[in-house]
Order: structure tokens, then sequence, then C-alpha cells
């Protein structure tokens, strides 16, 4: 009791929590490098459009607002913010949900595929230059152990 109240975790060995640390503050200042140069690469747009069009991309299927909101784990208020934007620039629209009949399923457009192919583009150019950089295989090593870590944070926060 008195280890939880100093503020420390039972069992926590101080090294790996440290390197926990460094690993996790490394990951967030590549995504906040990640972010501005997409934002740089995509003038007018956010990641969080970009990545709201990929998600639905991914999935193959429309979802509802309450479904992206849950898997961007924003404020459901934030992600109707977000859909507004990407509806009045036509990149997705809302058709009624098959499934429930109360509530809309977000689905890309035409111009939404047109808009996405764009944006990897222009990115896709500008990270030419980050493979220049790395040592042949670094992605290639990099990629599993991100996967794994991801989805062990995923299953954390169910």
């Amino acid at each position: 009791m008195a280890e939880q109240e100093s503020g420390k975790t039972a069992g926590a060995d101080p090294a790996r929590m440290r390197l926990t640390f460094g690993v996790m503050t490394e990951i967030n200042i590549i995504a906040q490098l990640s972010a501005a140069a997409f934002e740089a690469a995509m003038p007018g747009w956010s990641l969080a459009h970009f990545s709201v069009i990929q998600h639905l991309i991914r999935r193959g299927e429309g979802a509802t607002p309450l479904e992206l909101a849950r898997a961007f784990q924003q404020p459901k208020t934030t992600m109707t913010h977000t859909l507004q934007v990407l509806e009045r620039r036509g990149l997705i629209f809302f058709s009624p949900n098959p499934r429930d009949g109360r509530s809309k399923l977000v689905m890309l457009s035409d111009a939404g595929r047109d808009w996405h192919a764009q944006a990897m583009a222009r990115v896709a150019r500008n990270q030419a230059a980050l493979h220049e950089r790395l040592a042949p295989g670094t992605l290639e090593a990099l990629a599993p152990h991100l996967t794994h870590l991801r989805a062990v944070m995923d299953a954390l926060r169910d």
C-alpha cells in the first residue's frame, strides 16, 4: 500500500520504466514530426482529416461517427467537427445505416478516394529523403515490433 501511495507500481523495474518512457517519448516525437511533414505536404489539410480517410480506406466499408470517435479515442463532438469538414469538402457523405436505421454511416466519396491517392503520392515524394537516410532494412525491422506494440496497447485500452 505504501509503495502504491508513493507513486510506484508494485513490481515495476525503474530501468525498464525509464526505457519504456524513453521509447514512448521517441514515438511521440516521431508522430509530431510526421504530422508536421504531412501538413506541410498537404497545405490546408490536417493529419486528422487524412487519418479518417485512411481509416475508411483500410476498413473497406462505412463506419458510424461513434465508431470513428472510438477508433481515434476522441470525443464524438471532435469527430463530428472533423467529419463536417470532410463532408463540406466532398470527401465523405453520410448514408443510412442498414444495420439499425437510426444511425448513419460515413462513406468515402469518389473525390475522397482521389484525394487519398493524391495525398499518398505527395507524402511518398516527401518521404524519399527519409528512405535515403535510413539504413537498408531499418523500416522492415521496425514494422513488426511497432505493430506488436500497437496491438498490445490497443488491447490494454479495452
